[in-house]
């Protein structure tokens, strides 16, 4: 029996952890083409929390969330949430009920065409249309992909959601990245990194992970060749050197951004005579700084070619999939916390300590006891 009103969290505004309120709002329903998701875990990303307090401005000064494709698509109420897994409960119009009763993970992306190979004006599931902070969620049937892994709680597929997986895969794919290359990847114990760190395996490339010194030990076993301490930037290249056995940095992921940015370029540019290719420097956050400030001399002289990344690609998404059912991608969770404790999760995320790795996920309140406690970080 599904429900005319369900729990959600509601951003009303940008703002802070205020404007999320916790509500009774009408089930949606699945129109055509869609499905009707129970949802049973939606893990969380840093996106929720820079679009809550609109820090994707496109010009300077600008409080705002990204609108490349001309207009604003965050728009007020939202529910916000994007990486969605829950069970089929109905169909809308040219979807077969065959589907009920299906375990799915979607991808995020609210694509603008169907193109597989290109996403020019990135929108996601919870910024341009309601996400998987609520009890239920419409979807596209096609972008609802059951993954029936019984080795994966819903809390642990929930954790390798698109966001994170699919931006580190168009991180790699923009640089066009081979097996053998060196890559150095900033922010390396998040979402994006230990993604980053296990796409690198994949593809035969060779990840260098930056990171608090506390966490080498879980990014070596997650696949990192070694961990560069990012609370001591002195001699920064020297050390990467060290751990290269003199060689440069192939390409740099990078999240992190500020003042780092130049160093991160040293790292691939102090022997060119050593490379082979063009030092690649792509980038999707700025968690360090908005602004950073770069001799384009060292830019253009030295050939290195940057790419921005958001989100990805259909074909991309596909391929995750395909990795994911295959058993060659493994979770990163660190917790869980109740749908209606999204406030203590933001604070928690926010000022998360130096034991956090990997990502925490939000389950609705009528599904903690199954698919949240098992993993509950509410008394951390």
């Amino acid at each position: 029996m599904i429900p005319n009103t369900m729990k959600a969290m509601v951003l009303t505004g940008h703002g802070d952890i205020d404007k999320l309120e916790y509500q009774d709002v009408p089930t949606p329903s699945a129109g055509p083409g869609q499905v009707l998701v129970r949802v049973t875990a939606t893990a969380k990303n840093n996106t929720d929390r820079k679009a809550r307090e609109g820090l994707y401005p496109t010009k300077k000064g600008e409080i705002a969330s990204f609108r490349m494709g001309g207009k604003a698509t965050l728009t007020f109420p939202r529910i916000q949430g994007a990486d969605i897994v829950g069970r089929v409960v109905a169909v809308g119009e040219g979807v077969s009920d065959r589907r009920i009763g299906e375990r799915g993970l979607l991808d995020f992306n609210i694509y603008a065409d169907g193109r597989s190979d290109i996403n020019l004006t990135p929108d996601y599931y919870g910024h341009g249309a309601d996400g998987g902070f609520a009890e239920y969620v419409a979807v596209p049937s096609a972008q609802f992909h059951h993954i029936p892994n019984p080795e994966l709680t819903d809390a642990e597929l929930a954790a390798m959601g698109m966001c994170s997986y699919q931006t580190a895969m168009h991180m790699l794919t923009s640089a066009e990245i081979r097996a053998g290359e060196r890559v150095l990847v900033t922010g390396a114990s998040g979402g994006v990194g230990t993604a980053l760190i296990q796409l690198c395996r994949l593809l035969g490339a060779i990840p260098y992970a930056l990171s608090r010194q506390d966490k080498e030990a879980a990014l070596l076993a997650l696949g990192a060749e070694a961990v560069l301490d990012r609370s001591n930037m002195g001699n920064f290249t020297n050390r990467v050197k060290a751990d290269t056995f003199g060689k440069p940095i192939d390409a740099v992921m990078d999240l992190v951004g500020g003042e780092m940015t130049d160093r991160l370029i040293d790292t691939m540019i102090f022997d060119m005579n050593a490379r082979d290719t063009y030092p690649r420097l792509s980038i999707a956050g700025a968690s360090g700084g908005n602004i950073s400030e770069i001799l384009w001399t060292r830019i253009y002289l030295y050939q290195v070619q940057i790419y921005g990344v958001s989100h990805g690609t259909r074909a991309e998404a596909e391929q995750l999939i395909t990795w994911i059912r295959g058993g060659q991608l493994k979770p990163v969770l660190h917790g869980a916390f109740r749908l209606s404790g999204l406030h203590r999760a933001e604070q928690y995320f926010v000022n998360r300590s130096s034991q956090f790795f990997g990502k925490i996920v939000i389950v609705p309140d009528s599904q903690w006891e199954e698919h949240g406690k098992p993993w509950s970080l509410e008394h951390a």
